[in-house]
């Protein structure tokens, strides 16, 4: 952890050596910007803008290596796509050598995959067309942590669901998760419409014309909300991985809510009384 000072002069007379030298080290390193009160400033604004007297003190610090949010996304859902795949697909080495390139007979688990693969898909989708990130980067550390999350997990369901001996149980509670899902991308698109304009000001969400936006009466995080959907692939193919996966996200899920909640709370004095976190009227 090391810290570097600069004071900027608020006037124009700001020395072109003192700003290459400020943006290099902001190129080079993961830097967060505070202010003489201690307060983190926002990437938009504008020095001049700042309530500060004629001379302006700013701490940068070295927060490490970082990654930016679309890669953070795009490595933890790619993964999880491909190794599910991997397992489906039986190569040598994973299970019996006389089920490799094999296929199960059952049609269910054949849904399982196209279930499993259509949701990263529409993740790295969403990813790549629709989230817009406050936040520019996360530490390198923290992308390392929720790969072997996400890739751990899906190797050890895939392995269960398409272990040759695998029997299945049933298949209706497809349409549950196909409308969790649709749910889940219309809660994205409606979001990303709240920053069409390309501001990171937050605003509070309301529910649209799409029926899929009316949880927004009644939740702060629909989109958690709607990741029920892993409830319905629990239940159609009935493995304990699935399972624990389905519990540790909502668990996750949950704490991420109710962080969001509290700073609607704080940051909107009209904010509709009526909404919880994640599931209505109860939490």
């Amino acid at each position: 952890m090391c810290s570097l000072f600069f004071a900027f002069p608020k006037s124009r007379m700001v020395t072109m050596f003192t700003l290459i030298l400020s943006v290099v080290f902001l190129f080079l390193h993961g830097t967060t910007v505070h202010s003489v009160e201690g307060k983190t400033l926002k990437d938009d604004e504008i020095l001049q803008n700042l309530p500060v007297g004629t001379t302006a003190t700013f701490y940068f610090k070295d927060l490490g290596a970082q990654v930016g949010w679309t890669m953070v996304f795009l490595c933890e859902y790619a993964g999880p796509l491909f190794i599910y795949l991997l397992f489906y697909f039986r190569p040598p080495y994973i299970y019996q050598h006389r089920h490799t390139f094999t296929s199960s007979p059952y049609p269910v688990v054949t849904l399982a995959c196209v279930c499993h693969s259509f949701h990263y898909v529409k993740r790295l989708i969403e990813t790549i067309f629709v989230h817009r990130f406050s936040h520019g980067t996360m530490p390198l550390r923290s992308i390392v942590k929720n790969c072997i999350y996400y890739w751990g997990f899906a190797a050890w369901l895939a392995y269960y669901i398409n272990h040759p001996l695998y029997t299945p149980p049933c298949k209706y509670y497809l349409f549950k998760l196909c409308l969790c899902e649709l749910g889940n991308f219309s809660i994205h698109l409606a979001l990303n419409n709240l920053k069409g304009d390309g501001s990171k000001t937050r605003k509070i969400p309301y529910p649209t014309k799409n029926p899929f936006t009316w949880l927004f009466f009644f939740v702060s995080c629909p989109n958690y909300t709607y990741e029920v959907s892993w409830l319905g692939f629990t239940i159609m193919t009935q493995c304990l991985p699935v399972a624990l996966f389905t519990l540790l996200g909502f668990i996750q899920m949950t704490i991420w809510a109710k962080g969001k909640h509290n700073t609607y709370i704080k940051e909107f004095k009209d904010y509709p009384d009526i909404r919880m976190p994640i599931i209505p009227f109860l939490l």
